[in-house]
């Protein structure tokens, strides 16, 4: 039996390996199996050189739990360790590495951690074990060795014949303040959060099943049962496999596997696949997003080599696909020591720069493969695609194939359709593309009606970054602006050279003005007065472009040096000069009367508006109820 100190000045390492190592003592059980499934793959590829020469077989890793005596098994059937290894990997190499980050980052090591580029996943054990031993029997022909340590610098290593088959057992004797570690629950939701998709099966206890019955059994007979592993993760998944293998209902299944919760289908699914200039594999699902800009839960996992790290995957993936689901792997994406904490580094901003490239060209060919099917699709994929034309310039430069501009008539455009569509009709007297949209189709309706009546289209941008997305193509492309279709009198919204009648003088008009702004007495309303068709309303409230877009760019983060804040509504209340009512109002010398007839006639245009409430309401009802007995 050999006895020795691990090889370390700092006094007693376990107590600052508990502190330092991880913020979240629960992943000792990930780094374990993290060791467990290396070296099993190490093995598998020796036996495939030629260099070990044992069977490989169908090995599996066991995670068994022995409450009574306080004990939590981890057991491989991989290459094992000689005595020699275990001096080698155990007690020097690990411990060197840990004296060095110790020394270097003593005052900042609290959630830096060191496991994974110091060989130190191991180590981990002693965050929730007061003793460790490790039983080993290597592929070699030599005898198996048992190592033993409590948590002091001391060590002690044999040979033992407890164990006769390969591989390697890790006894973890769990400390009085970790005893939730032998709870069967709390050992499941680990292995299901961090090694649901481990390469190498992971047996947890035992399950019943039911074995069918042959043919032609009786009708009353019994189906026998019997006891099998219970293996607790797919050593498969998906992303491991080539797109040629996979059918729509896989990646459909490995949706629901992810998210179990999850009972709505994705609408489709990008595969990525690369290995070069750097390796990154995973699938990325578009789930039903309509306009839900809430990313909270059921996000994109971040895996390393089927190992679960998080899902945290800010500054990996581009933050408008934050709002998709799935997973990707990579060993490439550099990590903190302890696989928790993304470091930023130029090979992530080229697979940041990779995933959006990839997402554009799925939206071309979907677009290009089946129409119909990308149009009836595209109110639940356009919170994406317009966030990442606002925030990606790369994507924003390939989007013209693939965004659409919806009518509120329910038809679709790309953006040269669309021009193609509205260029004759809706260019105005300076040679400018105006095009009219609205927000809500039914507040907005009166509106709308207006603008078609004039052989207008009016496409519907309803999602709730529509201002930032509007900004960026005004400032993007030529000669080219939008005007909401309740921004101004329609005839005012594209601006043509055509000679406006009057039935009114400018003394006729200035007496009407007067009449009407002092009516209604509120700042809130600038009264311009308008030569329109005298079918047109008497009335119309409008709410100038820029400040209400400023407005609703500030509300969804934005609204830049305007400090739009406290910044008041404010309404243009057009006024229809050559309506019938406008003569009735000059025609009327009871002052009194006059300003009633305004005041009806403004609560009428802020009814269309939806801006008549509480007690403005309630007053104007009983006014209409009022009139009707009259």
């Amino acid at each position: 039996m050999t006895k020795g100190n691990i090889n370390v000045s700092v006094e007693n390492i376990f107590p600052l390996i508990k502190k330092f190592l991880y913020s979240d003592h629960e992943i000792f059980l990930r780094e374990l199996i993290s060791n467990a499934t290396d070296a099993t793959l190490k093995l598998k590829h020796l036996t495939n050189i030629g260099e070990a020469q044992v069977a490989y077989g169908n090995p599996k890793i066991e995670v068994k739990i022995d409450k009574e005596n306080k004990k939590l098994h981890i057991i491989d059937q991989g290459l094992g360790m000689t005595g020699e290894e275990v001096e080698k990997y155990i007690n020097q190499v690990a411990f060197s590495g840990a004296e060095e980050f110790l020394d270097k980052y003593k005052d900042s090591a609290k959630d830096s951690g060191i496991i994974g580029h110091f060989g130190l996943g191991f180590y981990s054990a002693f965050m929730v074990a007061e003793k460790v031993e490790i039983i080993s029997k290597s592929y070699k022909d030599e005898p198996a060795v048992h190592w033993t340590c409590d948590g002091s610098p001391e060590f002690t290593l044999e040979e033992t014949t407890a164990k006769t088959d390969r591989g390697t057992e890790i006894i973890l004797h769990i400390a009085e303040d970790s005893t939730e570690f032998l709870e069967e629950n709390r050992i499941r939701e680990l292995l299901t959060k961090y090694n649901k998709f481990m390469p190498v099966p992971i047996k947890f206890g035992t399950k019943t099943e039911t074995l069918p019955l042959p043919e032609g059994a009786a009708e009353d007979a019994v189906a026998e049962t019997v006891e099998v592993d219970n293996i607790v993760n797919n050593p498969t998944p998906a992303w491991t496999k080539s797109p040629s293998e996979l059918k729509d209902e896989d990646y459909k299944s490995f949706y629901h596997e992810l998210y179990p919760m999850q009972f709505e289908e994705p609408l489709f699914n990008i595969h990525l696949n690369v290995d070069y200039p750097f390796n990154l594999t995973g699938v990325l699902y578009f789930p039903k997003l309509a306009n839900n800009l809430n990313i909270e839960k059921d996000k994109i996992q971040l895996y390393q080599n089927q190992v679960f790290v998080t899902d945290e995957v800010k500054g990996i993936v581009p933050d408008f696909l934050m709002l998709l689901r799935g997973v990707i792997d990579s060993p490439d994406i550099p990590l903190n020591v302890s696989r928790s904490y993304l470091q930023a580094d130029g090979a992530v901003k080229k697979i940041s720069s990779y995933i959006t490239k990839k997402v554009a060209d799925k939206m071309v060919s979907l677009i290009n493969e089946n129409r119909e099917d990308y149009d009836k699709k595209w109110n639940d994929i356009k919170i994406v695609i317009e966030y990442g034309m606002i925030s990606e310039d790369k994507f924003f430069e390939k989007s013209d194939k693939f965004a659409l501009y919806p009518t509120t008539d329910g038809k679709y455009f790309l953006w040269n359709e669309l021009e193609e569509k509205i260029k004759l009709n809706q260019t105005d007297k300076d040679g400018n593309l105006v095009i009219l949209y609205a927000t809500n189709a039914d507040e907005q309706h009166s509106y709308i009606q207006s603008a078609k009546d004039k052989g207008y289209e009016v496409i519907l941008l309803d999602s709730p970054i529509v201002p930032h997305l509007i900004q960026k193509l005004e400032t993007s492309k030529e000669k080219i602006s939008f005007a909401r279709v309740d921004a101004d009198h329609v005839n005012n919204l594209i601006k043509k050279d055509e000679p406006a009648i009057s039935k009114l003088n400018e003394t006729e008009k200035e007496t009407l003005k007067k009449n009407v702004e002092e009516s209604i007495n509120d700042k809130k309303f600038t009264v311009q007065l308008e030569d329109l068709d005298s079918t047109d309303a008497p009335f119309t409230i409008t709410q100038p472009e820029f400040m209400r877009r400023m407005k609703d760019m500030q509300a969804t983060g934005g609204g830049g040096m305007f400090g739009m804040g406290g910044f008041p509504e404010m309404y243009n209340l057009v006024v229809n000069s050559n309506s019938e009512f406008a003569t009735k109002i000059l025609a009327n010398e009871n002052a009194d009367e006059k300003s009633s007839q305004i005041k009806y006639a403004l609560d009428l245009a802020k009814l269309s508006q939806n801006l008549l409430k509480g007690k403005d309401l309630t007053d104007f009802i009983q006014r209409s109820y009022q009139q009707l007995g009259k």
